[in-house]
């Protein structure tokens, strides 16, 4: 079975953990820092922010903003339901915009048609590892005086612009799952240039105490103080020790995903009524996802099910989350809310990518989409 992603781990990554299996810390380490510092520079950011998981970055974020119950966050309709949880946890009412069809992030129109007094923030999800449209967001952020939070845990050693993700927006969350670009097992980050907003993240992240084991241990003191109430979100050595070894080999990682993006997209239109997204010029994607569109009326349940037949593990991102059952009975959200994105999800799959993919098995992934097809 050829998986829609996995994970690769390299000798040099496992010498990297059993060094600190071996060592005198665990967590709060030395390793943190290493990580914090290694990510801040793929993100070309000033901070960075290691956390136990994206979704704990993407609350993290939302408590940073002082998001609170009175508040509206704008979220996209086609994401993982963690961007729209985290308002939900600072007891915020997530408000779906709807998204681009040829690329399914947001559509920046759609985002300010939502907007109102209560809107506390805007967050764009660089969707498959594709850059959202951040021109045409950061002036709808700017005319209405809010801030702007990236999802980029897709989009690891993406760029727009020129400029890399996790420095277009006030903060950017990021995922190191075993699907990721790179992999921590589990475990997150948020990347910002503001000194305070670092801050307060790190005091989040940490229960909401002041200081760590380790600075206590460096000053030779026992105190601690509680400031605010926070999380345990922290994130430990052993699995930061793995991500930056694995940061190591991140841009030939992501050069081998657009080579396998290029083969698929050079062989798949080939195949009749098959729809791939479009890249933007302005934009370099990172490709966490390859998704097609079959065509409209196909049965994709049953497209998906050949596939598997055939050795193919494709999987479908996402269900618009206003669908999900809790936001229905929670915020009374429904269908025609979003109509782009209702229409467009039930044609999509996400196909196999991932670095350690040989072209032979692109091949075969687009062999077996145009028999599942037929």
């Amino acid at each position: 079975m050829i998986p829609y992603g996995r994970q690769t781990v390299d000798d040099d990554d496992v010498q990297a953990v059993v060094e600190v299996l071996r060592g005198a810390w665990l967590t709060t380490g030395p390793n943190v820092e290493l990580f914090e510092r290694s990510v801040a520079q793929a993100a070309g950011t000033r901070h960075a922010v290691a956390v136990a998981n994206g979704t704990a970055a993407l609350h993290c974020t939302m408590h940073a903003l002082g998001v609170g119950p009175s508040d509206e966050v704008i979220v996209p309709a086609i994401t993982f339901v963690a961007t729209a949880n985290a308002a939900v946890f600072e007891g915020a009412t997530p408000v779906f915009a709807d998204v681009e069809a040829d690329t399914l992030t947001v559509d920046p129109r759609s985002v300010e048609a939502r907007i109102t007094p209560r809107t506390k923030a805007i967050v764009g999800v660089d969707y498959a590892g594709q850059p959202c449209d951040w021109d045409a967001l950061r002036a709808v952020a700017a005319k209405h005086g809010l801030p702007l939070v990236a999802d980029g845990c897709h989009a690891l050693g993406a760029s727009y612009q020129g400029a890399p993700v996790g420095s277009l927006a006030a903060m950017t969350t990021f995922s190191f799952h075993p699907v990721k670009h790179v992999t921590t097992g589990e475990g997150g980050a948020i990347t910002t240039d503001d000194d305070e907003l670092a801050r307060k993240l790190r005091l989040f992240r940490a229960h909401g105490i002041a200081t760590d084991h380790r600075t206590r241990e460096q000053k030779g003191t026992f105190l601690y103080e509680m400031v605010e109430l926070g999380y345990n979100y922290r994130i430990c050595d052993i699995q930061c020790a793995l991500g930056a070894s694995q940061l190591k080999k991140l841009d030939a990682w992501v050069q081998r995903r657009r080579a396998i993006a290029a083969r698929y997209r050079a062989a798949l239109p080939a195949i009749a009524g098959l729809e791939v997204l479009r890249d933007r010029d302005e934009a370099k994607n990172a490709y966490h996802l390859f998704v097609v569109k079959v065509p409209a009326g196909v049965d994709r349940a049953g497209v998906h099910r050949r596939l598997r037949e055939l050795g193919i593990a494709a999987n479908v991102h996402y269900m618009p989350v206003h669908l999900h059952p809790f936001y229905r009975e929670r915020f009374g959200t429904h269908e025609g809310l979003c109509p782009v994105a209702e229409r467009e999800w039930e044609r999509i799959l996400s196909i196999p990518m991932y670095p350690a993919m040989s072209d032979a098995d692109v091949d075969t992934v687009v062999a077996a989409l145009a028999t599942a097809l037929a």
